[in-house]
C-alpha cells in the first residue's frame, strides 16, 4: 500500500485503545506501520537493487521483531534525552508526566502489531509479499485492493479528523477536553476496512469464475487471475492463460459479464531467443521472473546502438486500455550485445549502473 495509508493505519490502530496503555503509542505505531518500507533506501544502489530488496527482509515475520526493537529503542533514547534536559533545567525534584504510563514492553508489543499491519495491508494488493523469506521465498498476494485505495484512505482520514472537529465544537460550548478521543471512530474505520476487504474478496471470486468459464476459442484454460480496479469493487481485470496465449478481460461482477477483445486483449507467449535466454539469466531477469506471476519476456530487436533489447513485463500491471499499454508499470529491459553479454539494464526508465 501507499505510505500514507500505512502511517494513518498505525495512528488509527493506536486510537483503538493502545494509546491509553503506553506513552508514545500513537507516534510509535504510526512510524512502525510504515517502517518496513525503509527498504526503499536501496534505490541509491539503482532501480534493480531496490526491486530486488523491496518487500524483502523488512517485510517478513523474521525481520519485524528487530524493527520493533529499533523503534522502541529510538523512543527510549529520545525519552531519556528529554528527561535529562528537563532535570538539568529544574534542580528540584522533577517527574515526567504523560497521559499514559511509560511502559516499554507494551510499546514494543504495540509496535509489533503496527508492523504486522504493514504486512497485512501489503498482502491485500497484487504486488505481493514474502512473509516467510528467507526460509520460503514464495510470494503471496490476496489481490483484492489497489496499491492506492481511496476508500480505505477515506475511512482512515475520517477516523483521524472527526474527533478533532468534534473536539473543537465541544470546546466552544465549554465541555471538558478528554485526553483520549476518537476510539469509536477508529474502531468504526477499521471495521469498515475489513468489510471492504470482505466485499472485494467475494467479488474477486466471482471475477475468477467469469474468467474461468469464458470461451477462448475452445482452448483449454491453464489458470486465471483477477486484479482489482481502482475504487470500483465490481470491476476486475482478468487474465486467462492458455497453452499459447494470455487473454485479458474486464469483468463486471455486478452484472456478471466479462468483456474481452480477441485482438487487443490477446498476448501471445513470446518465442525464446538467444537474447531472451541471456536476459533471463541476468540480475534483473532472475529477480523479475521470481516475482512476476504472468511474465512476458520479449525480444524487441536491435536498438539504434546495435544492442538487442529484451523487455520484461508482468500482465498484472498492464493498463486496462490498449492505448496505454506501452507504458506498463514495473517493467524492465535488458540490453544484450553481439557477444551475448549484458551491456546494461533499465527498470522503469532508470539505468542500473
Amino acid at each position: 500500500m501507499d505510505p500514507l495509508t500505512h502511517v494513518m493505519t498505525g495512528a488509527v490502530l493506536a486510537r483503538t485503545g493502545f494509546n491509553r496503555k503506553a506513552a508514545y503509542a500513537t507516534a510509535a505505531m504510526a512510524i512502525a506501520a510504515e517502517f518496513p518500507d525503509i527498504d526503499v533506501l536501496w534505490s541509491f544502489k539503482g532501480p534493480v537493487a531496490v526491486f530486488e530488496h523491496h518487500r524483502g527482509i523488512t517485510h517478513t515475520f523474521l525481520g519485524i521483531p528487530f524493527e520493533a526493537a529499533a523503534i522502541v529503542g529510538l523512543f527510549w533514547l529520545t525519552h531519556r534525552l528529554f528527561l535529562n534536559r528537563q532535570q538539568s533545567r529544574d534542580t528540584h525534584s522533577w517527574k515526567a508526566t504523560t497521559p499514559a504510563p511509560i511502559h516499554w514492553p507494551r510499546l514494543y508489543l504495540f509496535s509489533l502489531i503496527a508492523l504486522l499491519s504493514h504486512i497485512l495491508l501489503d498482502y491485500t494488493n497484487n504486488y505481493g509479499i514474502r512473509p516467510f523469506f528467507p526460509f520460503n521465498p514464495r510470494w503471496y498476494a490476496a489481490s483484492i485492493v489497489s496499491i492506492v485505495e481511496p476508500v480505505i484512505l477515506l475511512f482512515l482520514f475520517t477516523a483521524l479528523i472527526a474527533p478533532v472537529l468534534f473536539g473543537l465544537v465541544s470546546s466552544e460550548v465549554g465541555a471538558r477536553r478528554q485526553p483520549f478521543r476518537g476510539r469509536g471512530w477508529a474502531i468504526a474505520a477499521l471495521t469498515g476496512i475489513v468489510a471492504l476487504w470482505s466485499l472485494r474478496a467475494v467479488e474477486r471470486q466471482k471475477a475468477l469464475r467469469l474468467a474461468q468459464s469464458a470461451d477462448y476459442n475452445s482452448t483449454a484454460v491453464l489458470r486465471v487471475d483477477a486484479n482489482p480496479h481502482f475504487i470500483n469493487p465490481f470491476r476486475w481485470q482478468t487474465i486467462a492463460e492458455t497453452p499459447l496465449t494470455y487473454q485479458l478481460g474486464s469483468a463486471d461482477t455486478f452484472n456478471a459479464t466479462l468483456t474481452t477483445d480477441p485482438q487487443a486483449d490477446t498476448f501471445y507467449k513470446p518465442p525464446t531467443t538467444l537474447a531472451t535466454l541471456v536476459a533471463k539469466r541476468s540480475w534483473l531477469g532472475r529477480i523479475y521472473l521470481d516475482w512476476a506471476s504472468f511474465p512476458l519476456v520479449t525480444d524487441t530487436g536491435l536498438t539504434p546502438d546495435g544492442l538487442t533489447a529484451v523487455t520484461f513485463r508482468d500482465l498484472r500491471f498492464v493498463p486496462d486500455t490498449a492505448a496505454d499499454r506501452g507504458n506498463s508499470a514495473l517493467s524492465g529491459t535488458v540490453f544484450v550485445n553481439d557477444d551475448r553479454r549484458i551491456d546494461h539494464m533499465e527498470m522503469n526508465g532508470r539505468i542500473q549502473h
